[in-house]
């Protein structure tokens, strides 16, 4: 019995196009021929050859096999007597290789016609006999059902692959469209979850209704308002709850729908807790196919927080500008009033004894002081007041603090102190956050007519950062138990010149003063007040991170600590001629010996002139391209042996003199006498 490899069941039927020949003559087929005889190879070609098929031909048993192991073959004609190697053993290699296990092999014989022979070729593999010499008709026929049987297996297996091919591809985007599914659904998932947490909520409404009956299309609009779709549905409510401020404005807005299709209403509207929110209504007017107004759809914003953020910027501007305006007024100020308490001092000092005269020189110099105390106030609001920031520990600070203000406040006010155990310290003015406590106090005081209680309390407090670190605050409260304060006050309370005292009892820069020093100092100040139940002010500071160290850390030198300046020369720099007069003169005064300039770049080419400059004494701000700290920076590094010493009236915000000692205009002769007590002349230090 012949070994045929099996024969599939069914095939598939040809293309309409193309009848089922064509179609297997598509697929190119090869054939071996392996005859050591090459006139048998020649002969076989020719019978075999036609269009379609491709003829291999070997004269060796070797080259045959090598052929197997690079090509693929449709049927191998194999001659059985060959020298070296048979066909027998050639075709047992073949079937042994898996790459060619399953090729029909034919065998050519012109011998071995006896049973046993053929039994041998069939056990070695062959699937056919073919004897010499040849019948051309009997070799095409046998070669044509095995090229037949490779094209249709061939024809198969293409199939088979291509609805392999076609499987995954209907997976792949079955797959596509599951993923895209999913991901159409948590985008879904995510808006209805970002729209249920805005304060945004959508409505249809009738045309023209006179109670203005709307229907929401989800419950947020319960979250927002406090009432439930069925409410707005029943009508009425709208208006009722709309402000009367408000009513004539947003109604005559809607009438207007008509004519423009689209309408943008901003009110407030009363929830049902009572809070009034700032609501942004916008609506859309649908039109029927015919032209004619058929529904209203909406949309309701609360924007209670974007309305809020408004107004604190708006009033954070306005700050601004009344602060420069103020900040540039103060500077002139404090120069005049430099002068007249400058000439004052001089004049004070160079009469002899006079009672009276040293009493109205006194009273002159009280008022310039109380002038100057006024521009302080205005240059602390406006944040261009320089600070001598040091380190300060409230557990000594506040008990001396409390005692302070328990002697300005009277009995009628009592004051407690509560205070965390392990408030870390914070650097800062001691003198202006203590002037800050006590214009708080007293305020509160004011509030309390009857009497009353103040507490005071400090916490530290951890806020959480950008990154996630958490940063050190110190909190100090201020409570009463006055009067407190309505939203429209306390809408203006850190305006400046805003007072509700009576006139001449105030002048409107206490909370102004407050608030310029807070923010000077990188803090933050908050007020909370209910009327007639009190009032809490919590100023928050940074706390101090690291070690205590700085100029500004210095003690304070010792009281009645007299200066001499004689061999020593000073170098004034100062624009303003009279306010240069004065300072030669106070410093005169002292023993100095006094040479000027009128700005940085002379002051410069002083210095290289005069080798012996023992003191720099500038101004801040002068006109021209080195302000007072860029000459002071220049001095430490071309005349390190200098001492420099800055004075200002004012200062701007991108300013920071904490390098230096400062002088705060206006000042006088003692004050400047006290400032220099704290700068021994840097020849004398290095002298010693």
């Amino acid at each position: 019995m012949m070994d045929y490899p099996p024969l599939p069941l069914s095939f598939p039927e040809p293309a309409d196009d193309l009848p089922a020949e064509a179609e297997h003559r598509a697929i190119r087929a090869k054939i071996l021929i392996v005859d050591d005889d090459r006139r048998n190879l020649l002969a076989a070609s020719e019978v075999l050859d036609q269009p379609g098929l491709e003829l291999v031909l070997a004269d060796t048993p070797e080259e045959a096999l090598r052929r197997t192991l690079r090509e693929d073959f449709a049927l191998i004609l194999l001659d059985v007597q060959m020298p070296r190697m048979d066909g027998y053993e050639v075709a047992a290699l073949v079937r042994s290789r898996p790459r060619t296990s399953r090729v029909p092999i034919v065998f050519l014989t012109a011998h071995n016609k006896d049973d046993i022979h053929i039994f041998r070729g069939y056990s070695a593999g062959a699937v056919d006999y073919v004897f010499k010499p040849i019948q051309p008709l009997v070799l095409k026929s046998k070669v044509d059902i095995f090229v037949d049987l490779y094209r249709k297996t061939e024809e198969i297996k293409g199939k088979a692959a291509a609805e392999k091919r076609l499987l995954l591809e209907n997976l792949r985007v079955r797959g596509e469209k599951l993923e895209a599914e999913r991901a159409l659904r948590r985008q879904e998932e995510h808006q209805s979850a970002v729209l249920r947490g805005l304060p945004i909520a959508l409505y249809t409404a009738s045309v023209g209704e006179a109670d203005r009956r709307l229907n929401f299309t989800s419950d947020s609009i319960a979250r927002i308002t406090g009432f439930s779709r069925e409410a707005f549905a029943a009508g009425g409510l709208w208006q009722s709850r709309l402000n009367p401020e408000d009513r004539d404005r947003a109604l005559a807005a809607l009438d207007t729908i008509g004519d423009n299709g689209t309408v943008a209403i901003e009110y407030r509207w009363r929830n049902a807790d009572g809070e009034e929110r700032h609501i942004l209504d916008q609506i859309v007017l649908n039109r029927s196919e015919d032209g004619v107004p058929a529904e209203l759809f909406g949309v309701w914003f609360d924007v209670t927080d974007r309305k809020e953020l408004e107004l604190s910027l708006l009033h954070a501007s306005k700050l601004e500008a009344v602060g420069r305006l103020t900040g540039g007024i103060a500077h002139d100020f404090n120069n005049m009033l430099g002068i007249v308490i400058g000439n004052l001092d001089l004049l004070q000092r160079a009469l002899p004894p006079d009672e009276k005269v040293s009493r109205r020189i006194e009273h002159a110099l009280d008022g310039a002081q109380r002038c100057a105390e006024l521009t302080s106030r205005l240059l602390t609001f406006s944040r261009r007041s320089p600070l001598q920031p040091k380190l300060l520990e409230f557990a000594t600070f506040m008990p001396g603090l409390v005692k302070l203000l328990e002697r300005t406040l009277g009995e009628r006010v009592s004051v407690t102190l509560t205070m965390d155990a392990g408030i870390p310290p914070v650097r800062v003015d001691h003198a202006q956050l203590e002037a800050a406590l006590i214009n708080l106090a007293v305020n509160a005081r004011d509030a309390m007519p009857e009497g009353g209680r103040l507490d005071l309390s400090v916490r530290a407090r951890n806020d959480a950062a950008s990154e996630g670190a958490r940063v050190p605050f110190v909190e100090i409260a201020v409570t009463d138990t006055g009067t407190g304060m309505p939203p429209s006050v306390l809408a203006r309370v850190f305006e400046p010149f805003f007072t509700t005292k009576e006139a001449g009892k105030g002048t409107g820069l206490g909370l102004s003063m407050v608030y310029g020093f807070v923010q000077q100092s990188g803090g933050t100040i908050a007020i909370d007040s209910v009327p007639d139940q009190g009032t809490t002010i919590t100023v928050a500071l940074p706390a101090f991170v690291g070690e205590a160290t700085g100029l500004s850390d210095r003690p304070a030198p010792s009281a009645g600590h007299a200066v001499t300046g004689e061999g020593k020369i000073v170098l004034v720099v100062e624009d303003d001629a009279d306010v240069r007069q004065i300072a030669i003169s106070a410093l005169e005064s002292l023993a100095f010996r006094v040479i000027d300039a009128k700005d940085g770049e002379d002051a410069l080419r002083t210095l290289e002139t005069n080798p012996d400059v023992h003191l720099v004494f500038s101004d801040v701000n002068m006109p021209g391209a080195i302000t007072g700290l860029e000459l002071g920076r220049i001095i430490r590094v071309r005349w390190p042996a200098v001492s420099v010493l800055l004075t200002s009236g004012y200062l701007r915000e991108d300013q920071d003199p904490s390098e230096f000692d400062i002088l705060q205009k206006p000042y006088r002769t003692s004050d400047l006498e006290a400032a220099l007590s704290k700068i021994a002349p840097s020849r004398e230090r290095c002298a010693h």
